[in-house]
């Protein structure tokens, strides 16, 4: 069975933003040395923001439903509806806003450091 990447200061922030689902679907070894590949599905409801966050690795996204705001320094704000995919580069300081009207649903692929933590948190950029 895979194991949860998610810290427990994730989780103890996710619990100060709102409230997230998220469903780790695969957790796998890559043909990449040094490198995981984790599959994770999120929900996000009306409102409530992911909190501003990185990977140590690139994560490339796909909205399954609804609407999201992605933020990402260095590139303008991108409005994602369902059926439009997304990347995020290593280190790249992100956050996602579900704007609704329902829950939002991103299926996100991340490639990644063996070992480091999925996500850390940042302070928002600027």
């Amino acid at each position: 069975m895979a194991s949860d990447p998610m810290t427990h200061t994730e989780q103890s922030r996710d619990a100060l933003a709102g409230t997230l689902t998220r469903t780790v679907v695969q957790h796998e070894p890559s043909s990449i040395p040094g490198r995981e590949i984790v599959q994770v599905l999120t929900e996000i409801p009306v409102g409530v923001e992911s909190g501003w966050h990185t990977h140590p690795g690139e994560e490339v996204g796909y909205i399954v439903a609804g609407t999201v705001e992605m933020r990402a320094e260095g590139v303008p704000t991108r409005t994602l509806h369902a059926g439009d995919g997304f990347l995020i580069r290593p280190g790249q300081p992100h956050n996602a806003l579900d704007v609704g009207p329902g829950t939002g649903r991103m299926l996100s692929t991340y490639v990644v450091e063996i070992g480091a933590p999925l996500a850390t948190f940042v302070p928002a950029p600027g």
